[in-house]
């Protein structure tokens, strides 16, 4: 779904997703400093 591809392109796109400290296990993250 077109939807969801928001919530895993952190995990699927090179760098992830720095902006998003929750669900960080989804978007691929790690744990922010």
């Amino acid at each position: 779904p077109g939807v969801r591809y928001t919530i895993v392109r952190g995990s699927l796109d090179a760098q992830p997703v720095k902006d998003r400290k929750t669900k960080r296990s989804k978007y691929g993250a790690k744990r922010p400093k």
